[in-house]
């Protein structure tokens, strides 16, 4: 088997640790090996996370470079932008269509780009944008957009949905467990 290789971007806070967690208890579980990096970087609330999670027969490094990532899950639109580089020429990017601004936006140093998501469908990139955040509140909490991108994820994924409930009981915590079946299913079933 090939390694498939996803990278989980967005801004710090968002939950793109848990998600990335989550995805490799699931891995695991089903008998790949697997390799997790994160690229912290400015990850406190408000800058940019990246994490690598590479799956397959055998990994041998974690890291995805340039042109090699089959999917990017992307949290927010111009984190979606910024690691466009790395997704493969035939890959798919899953974004929330959720808009942070960044510092220099809120300290009115630039403005936020209104277009990102009508660009890479001009690039020719494999789009599939959702309102996480909505779908999120929907299910309880606006915290919850990282599951909802995890289930949106499912989609693509060869891994049975009941695999996915299993790995979200064994990795979130026990307090937030139903809160995040319920999101995971909401964005399943859309």
């Amino acid at each position: 088997m090939n390694t498939t290789n996803i990278m989980i971007v967005g801004v710090g806070g968002q939950g793109s640790l848990l998600a990335s967690k989550l995805l490799g208890n699931l891995l695991v579980g089903e008998g790949y090996d697997v390799k997790v990096s994160e690229v912290h970087g400015m990850s406190q609330r408000g800058g940019s996370v990246v994490t690598y999670v590479k799956y397959g027969d055998k990994v041998y490094s974690p890291i995805i470079a340039e042109g090699e990532a089959d999917y990017i899950v992307s949290f927010e639109k111009i984190e979606s932008a910024r690691w466009m580089s790395c997704l493969k020429p035939n890959g798919k990017i899953i974004v929330n269509t959720q808009q942070i601004d960044p510092m220099p936006v809120i300290t009115g140093k630039a403005t936020y780009p209104s277009e990102v998501l009508d660009a890479l469908v001009r690039d020719g990139v494999d789009v599939d944008s959702l309102d996480a955040l909505s779908v999120a509140e929907q299910a309880g909490s606006s915290k919850a957009v990282n599951i909802v991108l995890m289930s949106r994820l499912a989609k693509y994924l060869d891994i049975p949905y009941d695999k996915w409930i299993d790995a979200i009981k064994s990795t979130v915590n026990a307090k937030f467990i139903e809160l995040n079946l319920k999101a995971f299913e909401t964005g399943y079933n859309l």
